[in-house]
């Protein structure tokens, strides 16, 4: 198994793979810079991944940043939009035939989606996606999760009318101890340390249940699904909403200048 770990943290990315090749001897593990906060950077990744001529069979979107200050990537666009769903869709979208030509019926290739609780209590306001109004960074980091949900329904629905052998699922961990929370108020990070060694998921422990969606043998060909700490639950009612996801697809699409349609 070939493993591309990419990240906007050099430090931290090569950190990553130095542990892996101890604990495993012979692996393949690699780092590559990318930054899902910057468009140009995917398209860069992504060039410098096709002239590789490698096979993709898996692509899991972990990226995120939660309950940061009011502010605009460089390209423009609010940062919990830009991170944690712009980002991963245009990343997806310029990988996909790579990963519908890797993938065979009998074992499908896989798009996993780290996905969140939040987006339960996010509003389905469309056209405020990019919270330009009114800024809360909690709506912001809920509405960006509940964008990330209703494209990995949509990619399934053009996925399976393609025939494609291609799987895309979201997969929630569940409230893991990460620096997610550096943002949070004082008093409230004092909380969130008190309990996350009682209550949080380590990130280990998280890390398990993404690789259980994007390697078990459970999971072959199931697409279209939120997994909560391992199993298929229900997600909220807007994340069904199949006129709001066809909405934010094309919305997306014509930002990004991609087609509607995808390419198999």
């Amino acid at each position: 198994m070939h493993v591309i770990i990419a990240s906007h943290n050099k430090k931290i990315g090569l950190a990553a793979v130095k542990r892996l090749c101890v604990e495993k001897r012979g692996a393949q593990v690699e780092f590559e810079h990318l930054d899902l906060s910057s468009l140009s950077s995917v398209q860069e990744f992504v060039q410098r991944f096709r002239e590789r001529r490698l096979p993709l069979h898996t692509l899991i979107n972990n990226a995120a940043v939660m309950l940061v200050s009011e502010g605009k990537t460089e390209e423009g666009y609010e940062r919990h939009f830009a991170i944690n769903y712009l980002g991963h869709f245009l990343l997806t979208r310029l990988l996909l035939d790579i990963l519908v030509h890797s993938g065979r019926e009998e074992e499908c290739s896989r798009v996993v989606n780290i996905s969140s609780s939040a987006h339960y209590v996010s509003d389905s306001n469309l056209h405020d996606f990019q919270s330009l109004q009114n800024y809360s960074p909690h709506a912001s980091y809920a509405r960006s999760k509940l964008a990330q949900l209703l494209f990995t329904y949509h990619l399934h629905k053009e996925l399976e009318q393609g025939s494609c052998a291609v799987t895309a699922n979201a997969v929630d961990p569940g409230i893991v101890n990460t620096d997610l929370y550096r943002n949070l108020s004082f008093p409230a990070k004092l909380a969130q340390k008190l309990i996350a060694c009682l209550l949080f998921r380590s990130p280990a422990k998280a890390a398990e249940i993404a690789v259980y969606a994007a390697t078990s043998p459970d999971l072959e060909s199931v697409s279209g699904c939120y997994i909560h700490e391992g199993n298929p639950v229900k997600s909220s009612l807007a994340s069904y909403d199949a006129e709001l996801q066809s909405e934010l697809w094309k919305s997306t699409c014509k930002l990004l200048r991609l087609s509607t349609y995808i390419k198999t």
